[in-house]
Order: C-alpha cells, then structure tokens, then sequence
C-alpha cells in the first residue's frame, strides 16, 4: 500500500503516444477550460472568497506514504491532471509562475500556448537544479508579484495561500520562510478553492460515478457475502483483516468483475469494520484487532470509500444480527431520515435544509434518539474526501447546485440496547451515500448496494428453532403403539400453534368487521362499467346516398366487400342491407336440386338479441325479419353464403376491437434509450396473449428503455409497449418443475396485444422441447446418450434461468433509481414451497402465494389477485372424511364476483391456513358451499344491518356449531355419524392426560367406556378410531397398520397421500 500511494496521481486523460515517449501528456483542452475557470472564479468573487488578492501562491509538498487530502494537490489534478510534488505555483494577473525541476517543466512547456489563447497569461517556468536551493529563483517570483502591484495595483502586495497546510521539506519550508518575511499582506484563499472545485464538470462526474460504482460493488459483491458467509460457518475474523482483504478488492477491481484498471484506483482510507460494543462514527475511525461479533442483537459497521483517477466516493452500510425491537426501529427511523436527507439535495435549496430534513424526521418518529444523531449530515466530496465549506449541517446556508457531489452520512451514536449482553447492549448505527445533485433530482451513485431493512436484517434463531422441531419430531417416527414424552411435546406444540393461530384470526376479524364498516359507511368499492358505447345499426351506414349503390347486372344476390353491405333483389330492385344487420345465413338443397338460401336479420325485440337504441329511436318503423330465396345454381348460392359469413366474420372482429379500444386508458409514449445507452435486452421470446393472424408465429425481443418495456418481432405490425407507470405487479418465474420460464407483467389498465384487449402480458421462453421417442421401448438409465441428453437439457435451462434471472436484476436497479421510486416496483418471485393445487377455471393447477400476490402464470387464463384486495378468505366443504376442499376468495370491492378455487387437497390446509394468517388475512371455514352473490346484494342493500348482525362473523362455524349445539340439546332426531365422531376425537384432543395413560388406568374406566359405547357395531368403532387418527394426524402407527385401517374404513386401497414431514411451513427465499 505504501508503494501503491507513493506514486503521483496518474492523469485524467493521458495518452502515451509511444513505447518510448513520455506517459505522461496533459490534456490541454482541459486545462485551458478549467484556467479559465480559475481565472473567471477569481475576478468574480474577488472579495468574498479569494481575500481581494492580487497573487495565489500554491506550493505543493513531497510525496507521502500517508493518506491526505491537500487543495494544493487537488489544484495539480484539477488543473493538470497530474500531482506536481515540490512545485509552487504563483498565479498573477498576467503571468503564471512555476519552480519545479527539469523534468516537470519539460512538461509544463506544452500549456504555454493554451494559456495564453485561454485567458491572455504567459506562463514562466523557473527551472531549478538539483544541487540548487531555489532561493534566487523564489527572488525573481517576488519581484514579478512586487512589478505588477507598481503597475496598477495595491502599494502592498495581497498575496492569496492555503494557510492550513504545513509546509514540508527543505523548499517549501524556505518558501513559506521567505513569503512570510516579505513585504506582502498574506490572505487565505481555501475558501475560493473549495468553491472553485464543488461544481463538477461532465469528466469529473463520470470519475466520481466510475468510484461509486466500484464502492458500490465491492459492498455488495465482496463484502456482503463474505460477512454472510463468515457468520453462517462461525468463524473468527478479525475486522482489520476483513479490513485488509476488502481494500485488496478496491485496489484489483478484476476480482469482483469490474471493469476498471488498476492503476486508476485507490483507496480513500482504510475500510473500517467495527461491532462488539466499540463504534466510532468519525471520518478517520479505523478497525481494531478484535474478533467479529456477531452474536444475537449484534451490530456490524462497515464503511467504504474508493477513489478513481483521485474522485472519492464513500459508502457505509449497518448491518444488524437477530435485532430486537429497539435496534429495527432505530434503523427504520435512520434509514427514512437519510432518505429525507438526500430528497432535499435539491437545486436551489441551502444546504442546512438537507440537515433540518433529517433531523424533523428523528423528531416526529423517535424524538427521544435526537440527541444521539450525528450534528452533520455528510459534506461535499470529490477530490478532497471532505470538501471544507460543503458540510451539511444546521448553519451551513451556502445554496446547493446542479454538479455538486456530496457524501451523505448520517448515524445515531452510543444508543443502548436492553440486553444483558456488553457487547451488544451499546450500539451505533450509520448510513453514508454518494449522492450527486442533479437539475431536478439527486442522483444516488451508490445506490447498486441496498440498504432495505430486508437485505440488511439476518435472523438465524428461526432457523435453530425449526431444527429443533424437526428434530424434535423425527424422534417419535419408528416407534410402534406408543407414545413417548417427544411425541407429546410436539403434540402441545401444534395445538399452541393453532391456539396462536385463533387468537392472531379473532383479532383479524375485528380489524375486518372494523375496516369493512368504515368503507360502506363511505361508500363503498363502485366498480365503474368500463364498457363502451356499442354501435348501433342505424349508426352503420353502407351507402350514403342512392348514387353510390353499385350499377346492377342482374337480379342476384350480390356482396359487396367495399362497403360492407349485401344487395337483395326485392320487387325488382336492387336493396342494400348492411353486413352488421345480418344474424345468420345458411343454406340447403332439396330432392330437386334446387338450393335455398335463408337470411335472418338482427330485429328489435327478439329473443336472444342484444338492446339496440334503434327499437326506441324508430318505435314506428317495420322490420324485416327474415328473406329467403330460391335458386337453381347451388354453386353461387354456396359461395355467396361463404362470402356474407366471411364479411360478416371480418366486420364483427373490426368492431369489437374498435370497442374495446375506445375503452382504453390513453398510455404515454414509449420513450426509446438514447443510443449510447444500450437498452436491457432478452431475446427469442414468446408472447401470452399472442398475436393474431394466421401467419407463422415468431419469437421477438424485449427491451427496456426509459419509461417502459417494448417487444417487438420482424414483422413491423407484432410490437407492444408496457409502461412502468401502467405496471401494478411484475413477476419473474424460473423454470423449476415448469417447462418455461417467464417474466408476467400484470397491469393497472387495459392494453391492445394484437387485437386482444388484457390486463396480463407474459413473455416467456420453453426450456425444454417435447420430443416424443420412436419405437416407445425405455431406455437404459446409463445410456450414455440419454444421460448426455439429459445434461444439455439442464445446461440450457440453467443458461435460460440465468439470462433471465440477470435482466431481472438490471431492471430493478434501473427502478431502484430516484425516478421510479415512487411506482414502487420489483419484481417478485412466486415462492413454491407455499403453493397448493386448485382449480382456478376449468383445468387443474399450481397456485402459488409471492409477497403481494397468489398467482397461477403457466395455464390460461391467468390468476393474479393482490392480496391488498382481499376482503376475506372463505374455506368451504372442510370437514372430515373430505379429500379436497374449495377456497373462495372475497375482494372489497363487493360489485366484484369471488374468484373461486375448487378441488384444493386436504393435505394443503394447513399450510395455507398458515400462509394467510402470516399475510393477515382473515379466513373462515364452512362445511358446504355458499351462493355469495345473494350474499353480497345483501350486505350492499344494508350495510347497517350487515355491521349490527356482527359483520362477517356469520360465517365464524365454531359460534354457529356451539349456538345449534345449544339449540338441539333437547333434540330427539337423527344426528349422522360424522358429528359424533367429530365430537368424539374433540374431546380426546382435549384430554391430553389420556394419551400417557397406564394400563391400570384404562381398566378403571372400562365402565364407562362401554356405557358410552353401547350398541354399536365393531365396524362404527373402526370408523371412529380411523377418523380420529387422521385427525389427530398420529404417525406412531405402523404403516400396515394405517393401511389396513384405510381399507377398513373406506373399501380402498390407495393409501393417504405424504405430507411434509415437518408439519410447518418452509422459509420464503431470499430474492435479490
């Protein structure tokens, strides 16, 4: 590292011209821009910022194998492109002064000209020898700064310099020695400096964004993963070597796949690791030699910064262990207050507003951690890490502009935790970005790496605790007609599930009975009648006048495809009837081979037929109903019944198209990348809902561009465009069990595919070909071709899943970007392992719940629903003895049908009764089917009396079985058998002492075991036993056992399908 920082900077741009010449060239349209700058910055603020000096005097020290951060070395770079070290620079009105060696100014010889046309300066390099102090040299510097105050300037010289900086080594100790013994009133020009340099220019914006984007990545490529994999094996890692490799992976970018050179990049400071108790927020902390912790309620600190071409960008990220209620909230309120912070980078605001953002957002969300927020938000950043006279803080009132860069840092400092454990009982947490402040919004640089508390949040107790009840379960397998106390322990596990369960549901329907009546004391859902205005047949017009009929041949039926009409012969003439006015044609031929043609007409008033405005526009006028002809040429009646069908098939489409078209919501236009952004692209992809035509389908690409999607195909008619405001979920589904996969777009509002009005789009591709073996016999499973067969299949369906799985990610970066914030966009993955067979329409399929939706994406029609939506989940035909069971599903919009899903198995109850107490969804349960559109009148025709009855508790069937419970106590009728049973196996589930009991024990209750069992049969006893067994769901039977007793019981001898040896739900995965 010593080495790496000892060289001096390498240029901005810099082109050797050969092996042999000089490496180093300056850019000299650089540097006569930024002279003039310089120039122009001075005369302008000659006063305010720059002391009313009539000379700048920059001397720059040796090299060091320390970090620093100096204007005089920042000038170098900004004005040169390179360091100079040991060179002092004098700016005067018309002369440039530099003493430096013979190397530099060799150099340096090439920016005379450029000055001089720039701003009219001649530039005077004073050569200095190896052997030679530089004193005389220094002498004639003075004497030029005292020749041009004799010329017009003030009797004292004011000669501008940076007063921070010590001077270092033997010249610039004797330079400031001599500066300081002259006759010159000395002034500090920082200020004008720091100004000069907080508005970056288009190559020193592509600088700061090529440091961010390697900061950025090396977060999140190399630090992130290697935390997670520190902490998932338990090792012991000291934070400064996490310290040493991470600055490894900043200085050799290639190891995390970025694209940038070597020699242009370096560090900013050590990267900084901290946890255990010990935090720093400081700028210039550092990482100590302890052991990552990373204990439950532990907290991890990392901090980044990465220089390019010497453009700084910092970034810093909290990542945070098991966290308890006190560190989530903490970082909830930080996270807000830093987004707060960066959405007032605006242009034209000062910058203590940034500051004031944050600070009013700690005050109204957690007012009591105000005192511990850092009194900064962050400062100016380029190429100085901290620009002076840039920091974000309540009295800062400088005013913010486009081109500014700033590191946006913000932390709670020394907050406690209530734990008994020291090291994690005091905490700190911090959040830094680079931020870029554009025309209208901040641009944050560094955003590639997320700071959502989903990615930032670990929690690996759940993960020990469901070990342990698998493992706690898998103890009681094996053992035949017999209970042990682990089999009892998960027993009481389940049933304080349920219990959670039932509580968490009860208080549900009170927040649902709640909600529901506060919207339809407002109102309610009215779903809008988005149905166009059809046409009517007085608006279809063939003929406008009696000139445009065409000249008659003969009296025959003829088509005119033109005008869209048929012409009749009636009383000899000629009658023109519009191809829309015809309901249907057809024709037949009798013995005598004379053919028939019969054409029946849409009437008003006709069953069957649909309203037409007509019938109240023209209530006096007569229609014609039907006409028939006769006709010897069957050829001709034949082909003019081909023909009217044809048309009439034709004009029908044209319309409905038409009117579903007038319904659409009138999109944006599709805003194409500019050409030197190349557009996200996936290619040779499929359609859903395809394009019409007969025409052979063809695959087509699509692109993301800067407002939406677009898919096109080689044909110049087959393109759709998707906008990302139109866009209500985005979906991306790897092929797993599936043979396609996909990405789903479902929509706010209607567009045209074709000529197909949709709310879902899907492209996708099949990973897999059909192929059908010739001969039908099997093959070896060690077929050598059948096995390298199989492992093409698998590599295209990898390559497939990954090319998708990238475009993806690169999508949601672009909508993690500021402008599309607040569409609030992200594609999500449907989570297998929670999906469940239903029947949505008319086939069966694989329903499966993402985070905001239950969807079906691989038969037609789709199923999205956004859980958002729902009202109410309705469980029907549950009960004992049922294989399947239906689930129907009411939305709060009630002028909207229920979505029904029937033929669900038995086994997949559970589960989803787990699954939507997770999303706090209330769900009921009822033994038989209910009829909801009478259901839902009722409740829109009285909401009053709907919320008085109990809302939706109607359908609560533990409150409807105990009331008719009470009800037929003294009822002497028929009760069947599966309520008996049913309420047998409750009350052993209730009486858990019984499933531990003795021997002796059961002997003693034989008495009443046959009182309450007299008088019936063996078989009725088996049939208990067999319900209660499943219910109880007992795995101490033997699998002959259950068998048999299956057979017993129901005359079958499939036996019951598995289900998940865990009993619980699996873990959603993680999808970045």
């Amino acid at each position: 590292m010593a080495e790496q920082r000892s060289k001096s900077v390498k240029p901005t741009n810099a082109k050797p011209s050969g092996a042999a010449a000089n490496p180093y060239l300056i850019n000299l349209d650089n540097f006569s821009k930024r002279l003039k700058m310089l120039y122009s910055h001075w005369n302008k603020h000659h006063t305010n910022l720059w002391g009313a000096s009539t000379a700048v005097a920059i001397a720059t020290p040796p090299l060091s194998d320390d970090l620093r951060y100096l204007k005089s070395s920042a000038l170098n770079i900004w004005l040169v492109g390179y360091e100079f070290p040991e060179t002092i620079m004098v700016f005067l009105k018309k002369q440039i002064h530099f003493l430096c060696s013979q190397r530099k100014a060799s150099l340096l010889d090439a920016v005379k000209k450029s000055a001089r046309e720039a701003v009219g300066v001649e530039v005077v390099l004073h050569v200095k020898a190896k052997s030679d102090s530089g004193s005389e040299l220094m002498d004639s510097i003075f004497n030029a700064v005292y020749t041009q105050s004799k010329s017009g300037g003030p009797d004292v010289p004011v000669v501008g310099h940076i007063s921070r900086e010590t001077p270092e080594g033997k010249l610039l100790e004797m330079w400031d020695e001599k500066l300081k013994n002259e006759k010159f009133e000395l002034s500090d020009v920082s200020n004008g400096f720091s100004d000069l340099f907080a508005i970056k220019d288009e190559t020193e914006v592509d600088c700061v964004k090529k440091a961010a984007f390697l900061t950025s990545s090396v977060m999140r490529q190399f630090v992130v993963p290697k935390l997670e994999k520190v902490i998932d094996e338990e090792k012991k890692v000291s934070h400064s070597s996490l310290m040493n490799d991470t600055e490894k992976a900043i200085l050799e970018p290639a190891r995390i796949k970025v694209n940038l050179r070597a020699d242009n990049v370096d560090i900013c400071y050590p990267p900084i690791f901290q946890s255990g108790g010990d935090f720093d927020l400081k700028p210039n902390a550092s990482s100590n030699e302890k052991d990552l912790y990373y204990d439950s309620t532990s907290v991890i600190l990392c901090a980044i910064g990465s220089r390019y071409r010497s453009y700084c960008s910092n970034i810093a990220r909290t990542f945070l262990i098991d966290a308890n209620p006190t560190q989530s909230k903490a970082y909830e309120v930080l996270l807000k207050g830093q987004e707060a912070a960066i959405g007032a980078l605006k242009s034209g605001n000062r910058m203590s507003a940034v500051y004031q953002a944050a600070l009013l957002v700690v005050e109204k969300d957690a007012p009591e951690l105000a005192a511990n927020l850092t009194k900064t938000a962050g400062t100016g950043i380029g190429l100085e890490f901290r620009e002076s006279g840039l920091s974000l803080n309540a009295k800062n009132d400088r005013v913010l502009k486009p081109g500014m860069v700033f590191n946006v840092s913000l932390g709670f400092q020394n907050l406690q935790s209530e734990t008994n454990n020291p090291k994690t009982r005091k905490f700190s947490l911090l959040l830094a970005d680079t931020v870029l402040v554009g025309e209208k919004v901040p641009n944050v640089l560094t955003s590639k790496s997320s700071k959502a508390v989903k990615d930032v949040a670990y929690s690996f107790n759940e993960d020990e605790e469901e070990e342990e009840n698998v493992k706690v379960k898998s103890d009681g397998k094996g053992v035949e007609n017999t209970f042990s106390k682990a089999t009892l322990r998960s027993d009481n596990h389940e049933m304080s599930k349920e219990e959670l369960r039932r509580q968490h549901q009860a208080e549900l329907a009170r927040q649902k009975n709640e909600e529901t009546a506060r919207r339809l004391a407002g109102g309610g859902h009215v779903a809008a009648d988005n149905r166009g205005a059809a046409r009517t047949i007085g608006d279809l017009i063939a003929y406008k006048n009696v000139n445009d009929l065409p000249p008659p041949r003969e009296l025959m039926i003829q088509v005119d495809q033109k005008n869209e009409a048929i012409l009749l012969p009636i009383h000899g003439s000629m009658i023109p009837f519009h191809v829309a006015t015809v309901k249907s044609v057809s024709s037949q031929q009798d013995s005598n081979r004379t053919s028939y043609i019969r054409i029946i007409f849409n009437v008003p008033g006709t069953p069957f037929t649909p309203h037409d405005a007509n019938s109240l526009k023209f209530q006096g006028s007569i229609y014609l109903k039907e006409v028939s002809f006769r006709s010897k040429d069957s050829r001709h009646i034949i082909e003019v019944v081909q023909q009217i069908k044809t048309l009439r098939r034709q004009v029908t489409s044209r319309e409905s198209e038409r009117a579903e078209r007038a319904t659409l919501v009138t999109q944006e236009k599709l805003q194409l990348a500019a050409a030197k952004f190349k557009p996200i692209k996936l290619l040779d992809l499929w359609i859903r809902p395809p394009f019409g035509g007969r025409g052979r389908k063809l695959t087509g690409s699509l692109e993301a561009h800067t407002n939406g999607f677009r898919y096109s195909t080689s044909r110049p008619d087959e393109r759709v465009d998707v906008m990302y405001g139109n866009i209500k979920h985005a979906f991306f589904q790897p092929a797993e069990r599936e043979m396609v996969t996909l990405v789903h777009f479902h929509l706010h509002n209607h567009i045209m595919v074709g000529n197909k009005k949709t709310k879902d789009v899907q492209f996708y591709i099949e990973v897999m070909d059909v192929v059908q073996t010739l001969g039908g016999g099997k093959r070896s499973a060690y077929d050598p071709d059948e096995i390298e067969e199989e492992q093409r299949e698998r590599d295209r369906k990898n390559k497939i899943n990954m090319d998708f799985q990238n475009f993806v990610n690169r999508v949601n970066d672009l909508w993690g970007q500021n402008q599309f914030k607040a569409l609030d966009l992200e594609f999500d993955q449907p989570l297998r392992e929670l999906g469940f067979h239903g029947v949505p329409h008319k086939a069966s399929a694989f329903i499966v719940p993402t985070s905001s939706c239950l969807v079906e994406l691989i038969e037609t029609p789709f199923v999205v629903i956004t859980l958002s939506e729902i009202e109410i989940v309705n469980l029907e035909r549950v009960g004992l003895g049922q294989k399947n069971f239906d689930m129907t599903i009411v939305f709060k919009d009630f002028k909207r049908d229920v979505l029904r899903i029937d033929s669900i198995p038995s086994t997949s109850l559970d589960g989803i009764k787990e699954w939507l107490n997770t999303t706090d969804l209330k769900y009921y349960e009822s033994r038989l089917n209910l009829n909801w559109r009478p259901i839902l009148k009722t409740i829109t025709d009285d909401p009053e009396k709907f919320i008085e009855d109990g809302g939706w508790e109607f359908l609560n069937m533990e409150v409807s079985d105990s009331e008719s419970d009470k009800s037929e106590e003294s009822d002497q009728g028929y009760v069947p058998s599966d309520v008996n049973s049913e309420s047998a196996s409750d009350e052993e589930n209730d009486d858990s002492e019984s499933l531990v009991e003795s021997e002796d024990d059961e002997d003693d209750d034989s008495d009443e075991d046959s009182e309450e069992d007299e008088g019936k049969t063996w078989e009725e006893l088996e049939r208990e036993a067999s319900y209660a067994d499943r219910e109880k769901g007992n795995d101490s039977d033997s699998e002959e056992e259950r068998k048999r007793r299956k057979i017993k019981a129901f005359g079958k001898t499939r036996a019951p399908e598995k289900r998940n040896p865990s009993g619980s739900l699996h873990k959603r995965a993680k999808f970045r």
